[in-house]
C-alpha cells in the first residue's frame, strides 16, 4: 500500500512545471582619464655624496688635534705714594711691567714643529737729582727682551729626535746706565738689534719618558752663535771691535728645557731653560778663524756663554696671579763678571689654551 502512495506522489510532483523570468538592463559605463601625480619630494643622491659642513667639522678636529696653542698676557705694576708731611723719607715710585708668552706646536706623523715667542718690557718712575739741585719724577727702563725661537724636530727612536733650533734674541728701546743718563739722552748702553742675537744649532733632543719631569735635552755638536751691534753710538762693544757690526762664532751648544703645570686649574706654572753655547771659531766671517787675540784667548775658548733663565707663575684667582723670575747669564766676551736678574710682580693675567 506504501508503494502505490509514493508512486502517486511522484506523477503529481513531475506533472508541476516552474518557470522564472529575468530581466537584465544594458548599463553603458562613463570613463575619465585621469592623470596620477607623485606628490613626495624625491632628491637624486649620488653615491659620492659631499657635505661641505662635515668636511669643515672633520678639519676642524683634525688642526685642534695637530695643533696646541698655549698663550698668556701679563699685566703687573705697583704705586707707593707719600705725602710730602710724611714722618719718614720716602719717594713716590710707579712700576710697570707687561708680558706676553705664546707657544704653538704642531705635530703630524713624525715631524713636530714648536714655535715659541716671548716679549718683557717693564718701566719704573722715581724721583731723580738731575741736576742744580732738581728733583724730578724720571721713566727708567728696567726690562726688556723680545725672544722667538723655531725648533723643527723629525722621531729617530723612542724618546730621541733629531732637528734643528733657531732662536732670536734682542730688546725694544734703548737702554741706560743711570736715570741722568736717560734724562740727558746720553751714553746708551743698548738698542733695538744692539745687541741682537741670532743662535743656530742643530742635533739630537732627548725627551724624558715621564709627565712629572717633562724635561727634554738638545745635544747640538753643530752650532753657530751670531752677535749683531747696529748702533755704533752705543757705548758697549758686547765682544766685538771698534767699528765692527757683527761676529759669527761657530761651535756647538746644549739645551735643557722644563715645563710642568700643577693643579687642576694651574694654579702653579714652573718653566725654565738653561742654555750654553761654546765655540771654538771665534769669526767665521773672519780669515783668521782660529787665531783670536791674546785678549779673546783668555776668555773665548775657556768659559762658555751660559744662561739660564727661570719662571713661576702662581694663580691666585683666574685673572690674578703672582709671578716670580730669575735669570743668570754669563758671557766673558761682553762682561767679565756674572748677570744676575730677579723680579717679583703681582698683577693681571690672561690665559688662552686650545686643549
Amino acid at each position: 500500500m506504501k508503494n502505490v502512495y509514493t508512486i502517486l506522489a511522484m506523477m503529481l510532483l513531475s506533472s508541476l512545471t516552474a518557470t522564472a523570468q529575468v530581466s537584465m538592463d544594458d548599463v553603458a559605463p562613463k570613463t575619465e582619464a585621469r592623470a596620477f601625480e607623485n606628490e613626495m619630494k624625491t632628491k637624486e643622491v649620488d653615491a659620492e655624496y659631499f657635505s661641505e659642513a662635515t668636511y669643515r667639522a672633520e678639519r676642524a678636529a683634525i688642526r685642534k688635534e695637530r695643533n696646541t696653542i698655549d698663550f698668556s698676557a701679563n699685566l703687573h705694576g705697583s704705586l707707593t705714594a707719600f705725602s710730602k708731611s710724611w714722618q719718614a723719607a720716602g719717594d713716590n715710585t710707579i712700576t710697570i711691567l707687561a708680558s706676553v708668552n705664546f707657544l704653538h706646536t704642531y705635530k703630524k706623523g713624525r715631524f713636530t714643529l714648536t714655535n715659541t715667542a716671548s716679549a718683557k718690557f717693564g718701566y719704573n718712575n722715581m724721583k731723580t737729582d738731575v741736576g742744580d739741585g732738581k728733583m724730578k719724577g724720571l721713566w727708567f727702563k728696567n726690562v726688556d727682551e723680545i725672544v722667538l725661537a723655531t725648533s723643527p724636530q723629525w722621531a729617530m727612536v723612542k724618546n730621541w729626535t733629531y732637528g734643528a733650533n733657531v732662536k732670536f734674541r734682542t730688546q725694544f728701546a734703548r737702554g741706560y746706565e743711570t736715570r741722568t743718563d736717560h734724562y740727558n739722552n746720553i751714553d746708551a748702553v743698548s738698542n733695538f738689534m744692539t745687541p741682537g742675537y741670532f743662535d743656530v744649532s742643530a742635533g739630537f733632543t732627548y725627551v724624558l719618558p715621564s709627565e712629572k719631569v717633562p724635561l727634554k735635552v738638545n745635544l747640538a755638536p753643530i752650532a753657530m752663535s751670531a752677535t749683531y751691534r747696529n748702533d755704533l753710538s752705543v757705548t758697549k762693544d758686547y765682544g766685538l771691535s771698534e767699528g765692527q757690526r757683527s761676529k759669527y762664532e761657530g761651535g756647538l751648544s746644549i739645551q735643557l728645557d722644563f715645563d710642568r703645570t700643577w693643579g687642576k686649574d694651574g694654579w702653579l706654572r714652573y718653566r725654565t731653560t738653561a742654555y750654553s753655547f761654546y765655540g771654538w771659531i771665534t769669526d767665521i766671517s773672519s780669515k783668521a778663524k782660529f787665531k783670536p787675540t791674546e785678549e779673546q784667548a783668555k776668555y773665548e775658548h775657556v768659559v762658555p756663554t751660559i744662561r739660564w733663565e727661570n719662571t713661576i707663575d702662581i694663580k691666585a684667582t683666574k685673572h690674578i696671579s703672582t709671578q716670580i723670575y730669575f735669570q743668570l747669564y754669563y758671557n766673558k766676551q761682553e762682561w767679565h763678571q756674572l748677570q744676575v736678574s730677579s723680579m717679583l710682580s703681582v698683577g693681571l693675567t690672561y690665559t688662552f689654551k686650545n686643549k
